[in-house]
């Protein structure tokens, strides 16, 4: 098993300490607190300070939180903002659709479930926020794939692994797919990804007309496909959900 890094712990410690703090805090208060020698502690703040984690007050010389972290902390603010903004829209899409809705931000290599609303009936349902899907193959994923110059690059560069045989993991005909799904603005999965279930996605953006994040129904394939093709209110549903939250967060008509 992987041991942690003791130096990464230590600084994150010391962050969780100024953090708590409702006043700046010396060396010595900072090296007692956490039961390190003076020089340990010195090198962890200095280290801190020079990445803007940390600063200095030139006047006394204690510590306090850096603005660094709050440049990070927005990025966290930002997917929070687009959960509130989503909460309402998201309501009425799966009241109008009678699906599951799912809304996700990239994450690494996959997609992060940020936001899941149940299908509006009786069954049994497991609760997916905070679970992650594939890229590649899931309409959010593709969606975001396609607007996303990162997403895209981490599904192009990354592993398209075959979930069914309708995955489409030949680079060629992934691109072509992924163009496809840039010139009519929404991404569809049917069967690509688990056997019996489709979707469809759409792209949120911002204020400064990014894409933050994707907005998808997922259902049984009966009830989301008619003719073998995803049924065209569905993606009407899914595009007007997904610009309305955009409109929410600031990007304007479009």
């Amino acid at each position: 098993m992987a041991r942690n890094i003791q130096s990464l712990e230590r600084a994150a410690a010391m962050l969780r300490l100024l953090a708590g703090g409702e006043r700046r805090l010396g060396l010595s208060e900072v090296a007692s607190a956490l039961g390190l020698a003076k020089g340990t502690a010195h090198g962890i703040l200095r280290t801190l300070q020079a990445e803007g984690f940390v600063e200095q007050d030139p006047a006394s010389g204690r510590y306090q939180l850096g603005a660094e972290l709050l440049r990070l902390g927005n990025s966290y603010l930002d997917v929070h903002e687009l959960r509130a903004r989503a909460l309402v829209w998201t309501d009425d899409l799966a009241r109008s659709s009678g699906e599951s809705v799912y809304v996700g931000v990239l994450h690494q290599q996959g997609v992060l479930i940020m936001h899941h609303v149940f299908r509006p009936d009786d069954s049994r349902q497991v609760l997916e926020v905070g679970a992650m899907q594939p890229l590649h193959s899931t309409a959010l994923g593709k969606v975001l794939s396609a607007f996303d110059p990162v997403a895209h690059t981490e599904a192009v560069d990354g592993e398209r692994t075959a979930f069914t045989p309708r995955t489409v993991t030949e680079p060629d005909r992934f691109e072509e797919l992924l163009d496809l799904i840039r010139a009519r603005g929404w991404a569809g999965d049917t069967e690509e990804t688990w056997d019996g279930v489709a979707s469809v996605a759409a792209p949120i953006f911002d204020r400064r007309r990014m894409p933050v994040g994707a907005v998808g129904v997922t259902g049984a394939v009966e009830r989301v496909c008619r003719d073998g093709e995803i049924r065209s209110d569905l993606v009407a549903a899914v595009r007007d959900c997904a610009r309305s939250v955009s409109r929410d967060l600031g990007a304007g008509r479009f």
